[in-house]
């Protein structure tokens, strides 16, 4: 069975034909990088405006690049939630229309259920285990039980962690993906140079939480408190202290889930999840099976999407064409995420 998917929740316009969940047949992605470099950060109207002069094209060469015709997809699956809304409605509009022109099975896929797949299309993955979702949208940490039954445990209180790499590097005037270049920035200061604070939320509901507001500000606005003696505060250092301290928020919180819970297999998705340190420090943790998508995969992709809308056919399942994009996705609770929130509608 062969998936046309399509994502286009920010600024990648991205076509992938994936077979069976597993097999990639093509993989196509424009990114919009250059034409949001200049503004330090994503620029909604500009990024739904080259998806919808993009969408076209990169359908079309990602059919090509799979030497497939239409007539030999068996459904098509497109992004609906959660992005933004004018990116989300070029894709998921592009992709309910080729179904309902072609007659073929139409789903509207999470994205964040995408990136949690990923890594899925490399290799086999039993359930249950940990995931750890880190995007410029998203830090959460969760039981996954199948490829949509989710028990959220914890995510972000305020600020995803990609939010904090992209602010703080805009602040500092280092150029854009953020998260990209502190990575680069950081191989070349010392990690040891600031002491940033780690927010204590460990208490109740909030033991699995992250915050990255407060090491935010303290990065920008008062890195000279946490200088430690004997080292010179350079942009390298800032770096290389920032991502450690991020890294190290995000992964005590997945360790207490991994004692709470007993499971040693740990899964990353989302563009952090190609973070350098954060994969370092999951290296040195020998008793843990952690998995990671490859680079190219980490990024939004149209191949994910197609992945999770295979399992969703192999149901007999679909999305109804009436279907809509929305721009958030309602506040995690505890326990099991249902449909409406991590689902196709």
């Amino acid at each position: 069975m062969k998936v046309l998917g399509i994502e286009s929740s920010c600024d990648e316009t991205a076509c992938a034909i994936v077979e069976d969940g597993k097999k990639i047949l093509s993989n196509v992605v424009a990114t919009q990088i250059p034409f949001h470099q200049i503004y330090n950060g994503v620029v909604p109207e500009i990024a739904s405006r080259k998806h919808a002069e993009w969408i076209l094209p990169v359908v079309r060469e990602a059919l090509e690049k799979a030497d497939l015709s239409l007539d030999k997809i068996d459904a098509i699956a497109a992004t609906n939630r959660p992005g933004l809304i004018g990116s989300l409605l070029v894709g998921l509009s592009f992709g309910k229309t080729l179904a309902w022109a072609t007659g073929k099975p139409f789903f509207a896929v999470n994205h964040m259920l995408g990136h949690l797949y990923a890594a899925h299309l490399e290799r086999e993955i039993p359930y249950p285990y940990l995931g750890l979702l880190v995007s410029g949208g998203h830090s959460i940490i969760a039981r996954v039980n199948d490829f949509d039954k989710l028990d959220i445990l914890g995510t972000t209180i305020d600020d995803s962690v990609g939010e904090a790499f992209d602010k703080v590097a805009k602040f500092y005037n280092l150029g854009y993906p953020g998260g990209v270049v502190i990575d680069s920035l950081a191989k070349q200061g010392d990690r040891n140079a600031f002491t940033f604070p780690v927010p204590k939320i460990d208490k109740g509901d909030h033991r699995y939480d992250v915050s990255f507001s407060g090491l935010k500000t303290a990065v920008i606005h008062q890195a000279d408190m946490f200088l430690n003696e004997g080292y010179e505060k350079s942009i390298e250092n800032i770096a290389a202290s920032f991502q450690e301290t991020a890294c190290r928020t995000l992964l005590t919180r997945l360790f207490r889930a991994v004692e709470d819970t007993g499971l040693k297999t740990v899964v990353l998705g989302g563009g952090v999840a190609a973070n350098s340190r954060l994969r370092e420090i999951l290296a040195e943790r020998s008793d843990l099976n952690c998995i990671f998508p490859p680079l190219n995969l980490c990024g939004d992709n149209g191949a994910m999407i197609a992945g999770v809308a295979y399992h969703f056919l192999k149901r007999g399942e679909q999305s109804p064409l009436n279907t809509t994009a929305c721009a958030r996705i309602p506040q995690f609770k505890r326990g099991l995420a249902n449909l409406e929130a991590f689902g196709r509608r």
